[in-house]
Formats: structure tokens, sequence, C-alpha cells
């Protein structure tokens, strides 16, 4: 019998290690981001939705939405978007919180939704964990329909050499600490910590998706590259 409440990925990234620990962070996961990252995060998804501009009626999927914190906005909008993740205690959570959204079970390396179903995908902290990166691209890719749009918000590298030593030396090497003051689950955040150490940075990712078959592959840096913004067309 698996502890979901103490489950740890690695950077193998086996599926069911990752669904396991996000199972066990589900209830409190939102508060603990919120903390940890001082509300930066908010204003990180308020970028994600400016940068997919959601209009009423358009198809959105919202890969590895979690609780649906990041897909309410988007059906504020009169969108009909659909919150997909891959952990069930995640979208138990979520559909408790957020019945009005339409959750799905689902795996970024087999969607279960036919091709050119979405006018937009995006996908926020969450692509980082999936065990192949590529094939999530080719599959987000496969879904959305010619001249769609892909958003991805994801942490990355920053690009000031003090503030990128300050990053990885000192506030990713303390994220575990501070999260065992805040999470359930406080060996998540090792997990953390060392999947962003080990992401490509901006340019990779592009090159990533250009190679998926997305074109006008561009990216934004937000708080001086802790996180970017990649933006890409079908």
């Amino acid at each position: 019998m698996v502890d979901t409440g103490r489950a740890r990925a690695t950077l193998a990234k086996r599926r069911a290690d990752v669904a396991a620990m996000f199972d066990g962070v589900a209830a409190r996961y939102d508060l603990v981001n919120d903390l940890l990252t001082g509300g930066l995060d908010r204003g990180w998804r308020r970028a994600v939705v400016a940068a997919v501009a959601p209009e009423p009626g358009q198809r959105i999927l919202d890969l590895a939405a979690g609780t649906g914190t990041s897909s309410k906005p988007f059906a504020d909008a009169g969108a009909l978007v659909v919150a997909a993740d891959l952990s069930l205690g995640m979208l138990q959570v979520g559909a408790e919180r957020q019945p009005q959204l339409t959750f799905v079970n689902a795996d970024a390396l087999a969607l279960p939704f036919a091709d050119a179903a979405f006018d937009a995908v995006t996908i926020s902290f969450g692509l980082r964990n999936v065990e192949d990166t590529d094939a999530a691209l080719a599959e987000l890719r496969r879904v959305t329909r010619p001249g769609g749009r892909i958003v991805i918000c994801e942490f990355s590298t920053p690009t000031f050499a003090p503030l990128r030593w300050l990053y990885a030396n000192v506030a990713l090497r303390a994220l575990p600490l501070i999260a065992r003051l805040s999470a359930s689950n406080p060996i998540a955040y090792e997990y953390l910590a060392e999947s962003i150490l080990a992401w490509p940075a901006q340019r990779p990712l592009a090159d990533k998706l250009a190679a998926a078959g997305w074109r006008d592959v561009s990216w934004k840096n937000l708080t001086g590259g802790i996180v970017a913004l990649h933006r890409a067309v079908a």
C-alpha cells in the first residue's frame, strides 16, 4: 500500500510516482504555493490568462490544472475550459472547490481528446513533471486546431547572474526547509527544487516546441526569468 501522504517523485518522473505525490499534497497545494512564492504565483497566473486571451465560446485545455485554480479565469471569461490533471487527488479537491468546472483525469502523453479539439492549450508548472517533454509537446500540438496556440508557464533560469546564483544556491535549497513548516509532504518540495534545477533554460525549451511542430515560438521572462512564459502557434 502506497503512503500517498509521503510519496515522492524522482527525476525519472514515473507517472504513478508523480500522481501519488500530488495526491498527497492536494488539500494544501494552493495555500502552500502562495506562501512559498510570497504571492508571486498570482501574478504569474494572471500573465498566463493575458497570454491565452480567452474569449467566450473558445475551447481551452488547461493541462496539469490541479485543483482548477488556473482554469477558473478562463471559465469566468466565457471559455469552455477542460481542467485536466494526472492526479486524482488534485481533481477531487478541485471538483469540491470548483464544481462549475469540468475536470478530466488525463495523461499528458496520451490525452483523451480528439485531434484539433481545442483553440488553445496551456500548462502551468506541470510540463516539468512529465516523463517525456518532447512527446507531451507533440501530444498538445495534436489536440490543438491549426492556428490555435499554446502557452506554457514554467520555472526557468534567471537571466541576471547574481539572481541566478541566489536562486539556485539559496532560495531553492531553502525551499524544502520552508515547506516543512507548512506542507503536508515536505519531501515533495525537495523534488520540486531538484526538478527546477534540472529543467531546460528558455532557449532549449523554445527549441523543443519548434521540434514538436509549433511555430512562431517566443517567450517572456517573469520575475527576472525565475519563471518563463513560452508561446507558440499550431
